[in-house]
């Protein structure tokens, strides 16, 4: 029995095609699991960093080196300003040693929690380790021993799926067809997307599977939505995550098996309207753009999903900065704070593409503190990604030629009316199919995985 993983950004879930039937894997009472991961024990906190002879001795030779560049640039910086860049790196290298030493890498791995569990016991808890989306960083340039870290932790959630799925289906499952987007979210361009397939494999492989092969997104909307349709035809599969964007023309329908006829994807998707969402409606309480509070510490604080940004984030110091705003930045540097705020929201972005505005309450941060935000907020937040999206549509219209008979959408943002009304505006002759939001994909990839020789 071959597994299809959609192994997402935001969520992720599991199928398998079996006596002629796709089989949804259950993670509790639900189809899907966050991909999230929260480890109980406690790594070191930068807080208890002290420098000893060898770091001290590391720290004089980053300053040393930074006085060089400086002066070999023409640029002016203060002893004071070059020592604290290189205790910024000396204590960041010296996490991430903490991340390798057994007790934080091994016993933290096998106690962790997964999915919405994983959010309800980091906040119950108030200690520990989240890590959101793991899958936003695998393109991306890593150290050595940040790829390791983020090999473990994309193991241990593909290990929960498979022995989950194991028990489910009674049997040991031991192959696997994980789904990739076409373009990964990267830093080092198309080397980002070797390396992010090459620590998946390991990561599936190291969690038990024997084989593992991959597909991309579209493709597996596309083999769902084939599976539906009588008749052939030529359709434009549109599948919008949580990190990523693709699309892929398609011939689809009747007993002709699917055909691919070409792909296209963008490294962007509702990760993205959250971000530009917590910046233009909710960083405002906290005083960006009222402050002198530099504009990135902001960027550091919402975006959940980036480990080494969020500990940057909790290491500045807002005593300076007046009430409320300094106070409450304080209070978003708590433990689970930030990911608090960024569940918020999410669930704002939700709840205003069906209505028309949404309070979220923070009293995490300060009694009686909440937000009012309304549909022009989310339209304004989406503009960015909007545009994105709007041009990827007219590549592939330009590419293809002629409109086709049908656009099939799938994916979470999927379900969003300005997704919809994009998609429309760009095949106007085109029928607008609405396919399974959440599990359009991983349908695909169990029936792929049955096709598969």
């Amino acid at each position: 029995m071959k597994l299809g993983i959609d192994f997402g950004t935001s969520n992720s879930a599991a199928a398998a095609h079996i006596d002629g039937k796709v089989v949804p894997v259950h993670f509790g009472d639900a189809l899907q699991v966050r991909t999230t991961v929260y480890f109980p024990e406690v790594m070191r906190d930068p807080n208890d960093f002290e420098l000893s002879p060898a770091l001290e001795q590391q720290l004089e030779a980053l300053v040393e080196s930074g006085r060089r560049d400086a002066r070999s640039a023409g640029t002016d910086r203060s002893p004071a300003q070059l020592r604290a860049d290189a205790l910024r790196v000396v204590r960041r290298q010296w996490m991430e040693e903490r991340i390798r030493e057994p007790q934080s890498s091994t016993t933290l791995l096998q106690n962790a929690v997964y999915g919405d569990d994983a959010l309800e016991a980091y906040f119950e808890e108030n200690e520990g380790n989240l890590v959101q989306s793991p899958k936003s960083m695998l393109g991306y340039n890593l150290h050595p021993r940040a790829r390791q870290t983020i090999t473990g932790i994309a193991t241990h959630i593909l290990e929960h799926i498979r022995l989950t799925a194991s028990r489910q289906l009674g049997q040991n499952v031991r192959s696997a067809l994980l789904g990739r987007p076409v373009q990964f979210r990267s830093s080092i361009g198309e080397a980002g997307n070797d390396q992010a397939l090459e620590i998946l494999r390991s990561a599936a492989l190291a969690a038990g599977f024997d084989e593992v092969d991959f597909l991309e997104e579209p493709a597996a909307a596309a083999m769902h939505y084939h599976a539906v349709s009588d008749q052939r035809h030529e359709a434009v599969i549109v599948d919008v995550g949580g990190g990523t964007t693709d699309i892929a023309h398609a011939s689809v329908g009747g007993d002709t098996p699917p055909r691919i006829h070409r792909a296209w994807g963008i490294a962007r998707g509702g990760t993205d309207i959250d971000l530009a969402l917590s910046l233009a409606a909710y960083m405002p309480l906290f005083g960006r753009g009222i402050t002198r509070v530099p504009t990135h510490h902001y960027v550091e604080a919402a975006m959940v999903q980036d480990t080494p940004r969020q500990r940057e984030f909790r290491q500045h110091n807002y005593d300076a900065v007046d009430a409320p705003y300094g106070p409450r930045l304080q209070a978003l540097q708590d433990t689970g704070n930030t990911a608090r705020l960024y569940r918020a929201v999410e669930q704002c972005k939700i709840a205003l593409s069906s209505t028309d505005s949404h309070a979220s309450a923070l009293s995490f941060i300060e009694a009686g503190l909440s937000v009012e935000t309304d549909a022009p907020h989310l339209g304004n937040a989406a503009g960015g990604y909007l545009g994105e999206l709007e041009a990827l549509l007219a590549q592939v219209r330009q590419d293809i030629g002629h409109e086709p008979a049908a656009v099939f959408l799938t994916g979470g943002m999927s379900r969003a009316g300005y997704i919809q009304r994009a998609a429309a505006a760009a095949f106007p002759n085109a029928t607008l199919v609405h396919g399974d939001p959440s599990f359009g994909v991983v349908q695909g990839l169990a029936l792929a995985a049955t096709a598969a020789p």
